[in-house]
């Protein structure tokens, strides 16, 4: 069987040769029947010309004609894609990381630590908004690290020269990124200064002699919101007292929405440096955290209809009396700051709002400076049985009321020319 079954495998053979050559003569007739002849020979020795189409030439002829002729240089097409755009006429370059690339986890591990942060003065903007209004106003970008060359052509040329560009994947974007959809893109800044930055003329128009400042706030989504809402009421300076978190870390600038780059912000300031950062003759009023003193100074007719916080926030409450060692009497060292509703009028001179953390409270140093400008407690009612406000929502409150009060104010004085009796009584002052 075995003998039978090799001459019938060599067998098949010739026939797969037939069948090549076949079909190769095939294909050759039907590329000759696709040509269009020129002229056509008939057998007893006529010669006919093809007539071609009006305003076709023979493939010939026509090339002999356009040989003769000048022919006008066209400009170069070239495909949208290839297009030479101004980011590519500019001559940037950038860096792809290979694998095993350390230099992105190298520098997350600084910017996403305070001391590191501190100590080589360098912050992380995420997202092209964000690192948009941070050049816009000034920043000084060091490196980029983004997943596609599209990020970077949306941001102005002239800001990315001299500046580290590396292309990474975006997996290695998501894994360091703080947000819960990435945009592709990280900006390693250098930490603004203030007195360099150029904040936009619409917010420097708009501002107002009203300035913030930040006591004891822990928490970053708390400050970032407050930094929103001063860019928003138009506040002139934002003042953050040590013991605050630090305005540059990743979560506050999420929630602050650009405001870093809207309004001043002054970081880790000590209480006895405060006064050189105020205007001249600016009040502190401190937004009062209901401690005794506070509800001592209301009338029972504002606690009844709950113009006081809950008693339940006294227990918190830092700086009431403190007890004589010697003689064991408790002694009352709190400053005396008067207590006033925060809807009466209290922008009649410079002010400056002082807001707490809501675990610590404002501090005393607030208070006696409060008390040696002239300030008061502003004090937001609440119904009875409800907890304070957050820290946020409160400074919303009092900022937005400084700038509803100055608004009257300039709207009477442009009305009647006459400015109000309070701010006649502090200008013979």
């Amino acid at each position: 069987m075995a003998a039978l079954g090799k001459p019938g495998r060599f067998a098949l053979r010739p026939l797969l040769l037939v069948v090549q050559a076949w079909d190769l003569g095939a294909r050759r007739w039907v590329r000759a029947l696709r040509r269009s002849p020129v002229k056509v020979a008939f057998p007893f020795g006529e010669v006919v010309e093809r007539k071609c189409a009006p305003g076709k030439q023979p493939r010939k002829a026509a090339y002999e004609a356009s040989a003769h002729e000048p022919q006008e240089k066209q400009p170069l097409e070239m495909s949208p894609s290839h297009t030479p755009s101004t980011w590519e006429e500019s001559g940037l370059r950038y860096d792809k990381a290979f694998p095993g690339d350390r230099r992105l986890s190298s520098v997350m591990t600084i910017v996403k630590s305070r001391p590191f942060r501190e100590k080589q003065g360098k912050i992380l903007l995420e997202g092209r908004r964000l690192i948009a209004d941070a050049l816009k106003a000034g920043a000084v970008p060091k490196v980029f690290f983004f997943s596609r060359v599209e990020y970077l052509k949306e941001l102005p040329v002239d800001k990315l020269k001299g500046v580290s560009l590396i292309k990474v994947k975006f997996e290695d974007i998501k894994d360091w990124s703080d947000l819960v959809t990435p945009q592709g893109i990280m900006g390693i800044f250098a930490k603004p200064d203030h007195v360099k930055m150029t904040y936009p003329k619409t917010q420097l128009q708009h501002s107002l002699p009203l300035l913030l400042i930040c006591d004891n706030l822990r928490d970053p989504g708390n400050l970032g919101t407050i930094l929103r809402s001063a860019a928003g009421a138009g506040c002139s300076k934002v003042l953050l007292t040590k013991g605050c978190v630090d305005a540059w870390e990743p979560k506050v600038l999420r929630a602050g929405m650009s405001a870093h780059f809207q309004v001043p912000i002054i970081n880790n300031l000590e209480w006895e440096t405060v006064p050189n950062y105020l205007p001249p003759d600016t009040r502190i009023y401190v937004a009062d955290n209901c401690g005794r003193y506070a509800q001592a100074q209301v009338s029972n007719k504002a606690g009844d209809h709950g113009w006081v916080c809950d008693q339940r926030a006294l227990k918190s409450h830092r700086y009431e009396e403190e007890e004589d060692v010697e003689t064991g009497a408790s002694q009352d060292w709190l400053p005396e700051v008067e207590v006033q509703s925060y809807d009466l009028d209290w922008t009649e001179a410079p002010a400056a709002v002082v807001v707490g953390g809501e675990t610590h409270g404002v501090s005393l140093e607030s208070l006696q400076l409060a008390e040696s400008t002239g300030g008061k407690r502003l004090l937001i009612p609440v119904v009875p049985g409800v907890d304070s406000l957050n820290s946020a929502m409160a400074a919303s409150i009092l900022l937005f009321e400084g700038r509803r009060q100055l608004r009257v104010r300039a709207e009477h004085l442009h009305r009647t020319g006459v400015p109000t009796e309070k701010d006649s009584e502090v200008s013979s002052a």
